[in-house]
């Protein structure tokens, strides 16, 4: 009886010594099971050489698109971002400062209507002026001519903001001809000029990246 208990006990102890040295934790999964199956699975497949990139990430199908953490963001889409044009322009059309005779602010002093006889191309805009002679003067320089930020509200952009304007809402400072939303944000406008036109030349044109203009 007293052997049966020293084998008993003996063969207790050597199990137990066996399991002494064995994870407690039974539950042992690999990292990536699939990642055998998976030529695109990596610790990061964001990080460094990407094994699924092509020469152009942008052309073609991804093959990777389905397993892939980074799918759901466009490596495409910062290139096919829609800016707004560099001038002002209506919705409905193509002109720029609403039709109105840019030239004429400089010469006459005043907002006049432009004529569709004469029109010109410049910065993807078509700009409308009230004489023949207006229009040469625009073409020999449109930079003389033409509205600061293309045109959009400057108080607007003094505040990072794509807004357009009022060609009856205009003020010339020192040669340069600047527009604004309306004549109340004109007000705005005026209590800080040197500011404001400081603010907005910082601004403008890297606040049309990807803006949406206001109307």
């Amino acid at each position: 009886m007293k052997f049966k208990y020293l084998v008993t006990v003996t063969a207790i102890s050597i199990i137990s010594l066996g399991l002494a040295g064995t994870p407690r934790n039974f539950n042992i999964v690999n990292a990536n099971p699939c990642a055998g199956a998976n030529p695109c699975a990596s610790v990061d497949p964001c990080a460094g050489a990407n094994p699924c990139a092509s020469v152009d990430p942008c052309a073609g199908a991804n093959p990777c698109a389905s397993a892939d953490p980074c799918a759901g963001a466009d490596p495409c889409a910062a290139a096919a971002s829609e800016s707004a044009p560099l001038v002002y322009i209506e919705s409905s059309s193509d002109l720029a400062i609403r039709g109105t005779d840019p030239v004429a602010y400089f010469e006459e002093g005043e907002v006049v209507a432009g004529d569709s006889e004469y029109e010109s191309e410049w910065q993807g805009a078509t700009w409308r002026f009230s004489s023949a002679e207006n229009q040469e003067l625009f073409e020999s320089d449109p930079e003389a001519y033409t509205p600061q930020y293309g045109g959009y509200c400057a108080k607007a952009l003094s505040e990072g903001n794509v807004v357009s304007s009022d060609p009856e809402a205009w003020k010339i400072v020192d040669g340069k001809l600047y527009l604004n939303y309306s004549s109340q944000v004109q007000q705005q406008w005026l209590q800080d000029i040197e500011g404001n036109i400081a603010l907005a030349d910082e601004m403008y044109p890297d606040a049309l990246v990807g803006a949406t203009v206001f109307e």
